[in-house]
């Protein structure tokens, strides 16, 4: 019984959090989806190529049921530096699409699996893990990306929340009096 509830919390946990960083695009123009936002190159549309490049391997190649997408296997040449950004030639469209379609994979093989189904993921050092290991680090890891999302949301037009539902209207005034406070309190340890 306990088992059942842990799966379906953890689920219902992950795809709320795939649809948080979805709608970090909404109303981007492509530009700012694409641009790099760190110096690391960080941006947007990269981490939901990110996501769905990850949890098709994860949700797929780990557990047997091999995502029919084209995503590049872990241990392709260059498949790690090409899956954070979006090349000239892939549209929003097209990443969407994919990470669509990889949610559908990632929702089908949970229901299919029981929690302690085994899996195994060769680039870990134990790489014997259960479906639960594997819908943690992949709720971690997308909840960390839609956090990075919502920094760099707000950096670009000051939006910020978790769905439009939710979204507080934007006053500069408060945002200013709050920002100036916090920096006084910084400076004062300068």
């Amino acid at each position: 019984m306990i088992d059942d509830f842990a799966k379906a919390y953890l689920h219902h946990q992950l795809r709320t959090v795939r649809e948080v960083l979805v709608w970090k695009l909404d109303g981007l123009s492509e530009y700012d989806a694409r641009r790099p936002l760190t110096a690391t190159g960080t941006n947007l549309l990269g981490l939901v190529k990110h996501r769905a490049y990850s949890d098709a391997r994860y949700f797929g190649e780990v557990f047997g049921r091999p995502f029919p997408g084209p995503v590049p296997r872990w241990n392709e040449a260059g498949a790690w530096e090409n899956e954070h950004w979006a090349a000239t030639d892939e549209t929003r469209a097209d990443i969407l699409t994919l990470h669509q379609a990889v949610c559908e994979h990632v929702d089908t093989t949970i229901d299919a699996l029981p929690i302690d189904a085994p899996g195994h993921v060769p680039w870990w050092p134990s790489p014997d893990v259960k479906l639960f290991t594997i819908m943690l680090h992949s709720l971690t890891d997308t909840t960390r990306h839609a956090g990075h999302a919502d920094i760099l949301r707000e950096q670009l037009d000051g939006r910020t929340g978790t769905t439009a539902e939710y979204e507080q209207p934007i006053d500069v005034g408060v945002r200013e009096a709050y920002w100036a406070k916090v920096s006084q309190a910084a400076a004062a340890w300068s």
